[in-house]
Order: structure tokens, then C-alpha cells, then sequence
């Protein structure tokens, strides 16, 4: 019996007839669609159609596939994507006997010419660094099926990366990996900016496998994709999740989106706690010294501690569904956080938000160098009036790129660094503060999911 899987993001147009695609093949036990955020009809019409929806832990197609095998209940696997159209009646057949007969890992061709990312981006590095594989049409198609018990000891990326990436840890497990031709499948195209972010991420998965198997230099690998993630911290990276003049949210991270401080559980895991402790709201110190001094803290601890605690530690009770509540309203959700990149990124996907803004942490060969750079938007010579260093300078510099202010802004806090951006904003919102000045600034919050309602009577107030 087979499991079809399909990751699915604001996939209205085409969904319900996938999942009634897959639903009508006999061999079909189960079939699971994992949504993204949606903010559009995909988890209604999905359910409609008959499939189980569970919503993804992290932003990304990869953890969405690796949700999917998380539940699935068979010994075959077989993922669709939810924007597929013309779909041939025989594709689930051709994609489920090679695994009846044999075979480990079976990727799809289908007759639709290669894109521009498989052409100057997959082919290319494949030819170079992995050429028993470049015979392969279509390296990057999400038409993959498998058996489970070989997919729960790959990695899955966390981003498009994830089908190229698949298809080299399999060929290096030794697994029988073949290719099938399916009929006609359509898609979607992507515009260029996302193609750029995907050439980027396909890029990454194929230089870290060959690094990992002696194929590349691992220190010129490492710099590299370090230098990528700092550049996402920058205005440019931001660039393409602002409206000009549109809606924009904005939150804070720890103690809003976060049960907790960041900065806490991380010493919890690594067990700095001592150490930390005298530096934490340390009065005397300045925002940007204090920072440097928990940086420095930091020094040597490897860069996947710092992954695993994001991905870990709790969120707030409806921080999701507040974000994509406010997203199906109209707003772009932003991160700003006077913590690390590396974790607000993991957060960011996490509620589903369009960016994340923090201040940048070095990492060398895999762990921290205890040097911190204090992101420079949270700096303008024209923003706050108190501080250098302020979150409020953040809104002033994504005003300037827009070139004109938004159409409405509203920002939620926990604490006193936040109140400066709270009043700049067109609604300001305190969730479970226990500063007084916070308090007498902003409408009070017990719940996250109340911000949507008063953004509603504000507008019909207004109106």
C-alpha cells in the first residue's frame, strides 16, 4: 500500500483535484497534504477532497516532506506537488511498480522541458561533482516515491534543496535509484526572484554532499554558505517580502513568539547558565556591550546547538495562527529581535512570517567565534530619538526602501526595548508585559490571536 504526500502553499486553484487524483488509485492507503500557512482555500479544499491535512512544523518544502513521512503509515511513499495539472492517469502506477519490483528511490521525468534552474544551476554541479548522476532529466522534480524505511535515513533540507539532496544521499546509501517517464505534468512557473533563492538553496544541498564525500574543500564551502545566511539578515534579503505602501506586522521574538528567551534555553542546552546570568538585563551596560559580552560567551559552541534549540524550543499558544491570520488581512509579518539570525530565521518559518531581522552571529568550521555584528538597520540617523541602537530604526529603514510609508503598521512586544517601535507604529500591542511603561503604551494582550479582532473594530471605526 502507498502514502501520497503533498506540501502543498496557497495551492487552491489545483489541490482538491490532486488529492481526488491520488484518493481514486486503488493502491492508495492514505493521502496527506502538508500546508505551509495557506491563506487561501488549500486546507478547506484539501479536506473536502478527502485527505488528512496536518500543518508543516517549519516554513519549507523540505520539513513539509519530512512531516509527511513523520505519519505515514505504509511502506511506500510517493510526493506530489499541489500545483500540478493534466495530471496522466497512469503516473501513480509508473512511480509504484519500480518499488513493487525492486527499486529504492524512484524520481519522475516528465514531458515538460528542463527549467532554467536545472539547466544553469543542477546540471552543471551535478556534471562536476557528482557526474554518475547527471544522466538524470529531472534532478529537481518534487514527483518522488520511495520507501519509508530509506527516506527516515536521509536528511531532508530545509528548503528546495531538499529533491536534489535526496537523490545524492540515496545514490550514496547504495540505494537502487531509478527514473521513470510519467506522461505530461504541468506546473506552475516560478517568477525570477524565486528561482534566484531556489538556484541558491539547490546550489547549497549540492556543494555540502560534495564536501561531505570528499569532493570539495570543506573551508570554502563553509565560508561561503555562512556569508549566504548574513546576507539574508540584510535589507536587500528583505527586500521582496515588503509591500510598498502596504499592510506591515511586526513582532517581537522572545517572550512573544517565544515561550521564553532564546539566549536561556541555548545556555540551558550548553550549560552556561552561571555565566549568564549576571548579564542578562545588566542596567549598567549598554543594549550593543551587553550583547557583545553574551556573544562572547558563545565562543566554540557549534552552529547546530543553535539550530536544534530554535527548532525546539516552545512557541506561544496561537503565535501561528495569529500570523497567518494577519497574512489572510492583507499584512506582511516581520520578525525584529535583538537576539541572533540563526534563530529568528528558524522562527520566522516556524509561525509562517515573510522575514526575520536580528543582529548576525559569526560562525567558523561549524561553531560561534564569539563576535557579533550588530545589524545595521537597527541603526539610522534619522530614526529614534533615544537610542543608536533601536528596533524603531528598523521601520524607518524598510519606509526608506519603500520609498513611501505603509499603509498601516502594527508591532506586538513583551518588553521595554520594544516600546519605541510599539509607538511608531499605527497599533501598538503588549503581550503578557510586565512593563509598566509597555503597559500604559499599548493595548494589552492575553492571547495572540486577539490582535486580528482589534485591528477589525479599528478599521470599522474608522470607517
Amino acid at each position: 500500500m502507498l502514502t501520497i504526500a503533498i506540501p502543498t502553499l496557497n495551492e487552491a486553484a489545483n489541490i482538491g483535484s490532486v488529492v481526488r487524483f491520488a484518493k481514486a488509485h486503488p493502491s492508495v492507503r492514505e493521502v496527506i497534504v502538508v500546508d505551509d500557512g495557506s491563506i487561501d482555500d488549500t486546507v478547506r479544499l484539501a479536506t473536502e477532497a478527502g485527505a488528512n491535512v496536518i500543518t508543516s512544523t517549519l516554513l519549507g518544502k523540505g520539513p513539509s516532506m519530512r512531516d509527511a513521512l513523520s505519519v505515514a503509515q505504509t511502506d511506500f511513499i510517493l510526493y506530489l506537488d499541489g500545483d500540478m495539472r493534466r495530471l496522466d492517469a497512469s503516473l501513480i502506477d509508473r512511480m509504484l511498480s519500480p518499488l513493487e519490483r525492486g527499486a529504492d528511490f524512484v524520481k519522475a521525468s516528465f514531458a515538460r522541458s528542463a527549467g532554467r534552474v536545472t539547466e544553469l544551476t543542477a546540471r552543471p554541479l551535478l556534471r562536476t561533482f557528482f557526474p554518475e548522476l547527471s544522466q538524470f532529466s529531472q534532478p529537481l522534480g518534487g514527483i518522488i516515491a520511495a520507501r519509508t524505511e530509506l527516506l527516515r535515513r536521509l536528511r531532508f533540507e530545509d528548503d528546495f534543496g531538499v529533491d536534489i539532496g535526496l537523490l545524492i544521499d540515496a545514490h550514496f546509501l547504495g540505494a537502487l535509484v531509478v527514473e521513470v517517464d510519467v506522461g505530461t505534468v504541468e506546473h506552475d512557473s516560478k517568477p525570477l526572484a524565486s528561482l534566484g533563492n531556489m538556484a541558491m538553496q539547490v546550489s547549497r544541498a549540492i556543494l555540502r554532499r560534495a564536501e561531505l564525500v570528499g569532493r570539495l574543500q570543506a573551508d570554502k564551502l563553509a565560508e561561503t554558505m555562512e556569508h549566504e545566511r548574513q546576507l539574508g539578515a540584510e535589507l536587500d534579503g528583505i527586500a521582496s517580502s515588503i509591500d510598498a505602501g502596504g499592510k506591515l506586522a511586526l513582532f517581537d521574538m522572545d517572550g512573544t513568539l517565544l515561550q521564553g528567551r532564546f539566549i536561556q534555553a541555548l545556555a540551558q542546552r550548553a550549560g552556561f547558565e552561571q555565566a549568564l546570568l549576571p548579564l542578562l538585563d545588566n542596567g549598567i551596560l549598554d543594549a550593543a556591550t551587553r550583547s557583545q559580552a553574551i556573544a562572547a560567551l558563545l565562543k566554540g559552541l557549534p552552529q547546530q546547538t543553535f539550530i536544534d534549540v530554535a527548532k525546539s524550543i516552545p512557541l506561544q499558544e496561537g503565535a501561528v495562527e495569529a500570523v497567518i491570520q494577519l497574512r489572510k488581512m492583507g499584512y506582511r509579518v516581520g520578525i525584529v529581535s535583538d537576539s541572533y539570525y540563526i534563530a529568528a530565521e528558524i522562527i520566522r518559518k516556524r509561525v509562517f512570517a515573510d522575514f526575520a531581522v536580528a543582529h548576525v552571529l559569526n560562525f567558523a568550521q561549524g561553531e560561534a567565534t564569539g563576535e557579533l555584528r550588530v545589524n545595521e538597520l537597527f541603526a539610522h540617523s534619522s530614526g529614534c530619538a533615544s537610542h543608536v541602537i533601536c528596533k524603531r530604526n528598523v521601520l524607518q529603514h524598510l519606509e526608506d526602501f519603500a520609498d513611501q510609508p505603509f499603509g498601516h503598521t502594527l508591532m506586538v512586544g513583551d518588553g521595554d526595548n520594544d516600546l519605541c517601535l510599539i509607538k511608531a507604529a499605527d497599533a501598538g500591542f503588549a503581550y503578557r508585559t510586565r512593563s509598566p511603561r509597555l503597559s500604559a503604551s499599548a493595548t494589552p494582550l492575553t492571547d495572540l490571536r486577539e490582535i486580528s479582532a482589534h485591528i477589525s473594530r479599528e478599521c470599522a471605526l474608522l470607517h
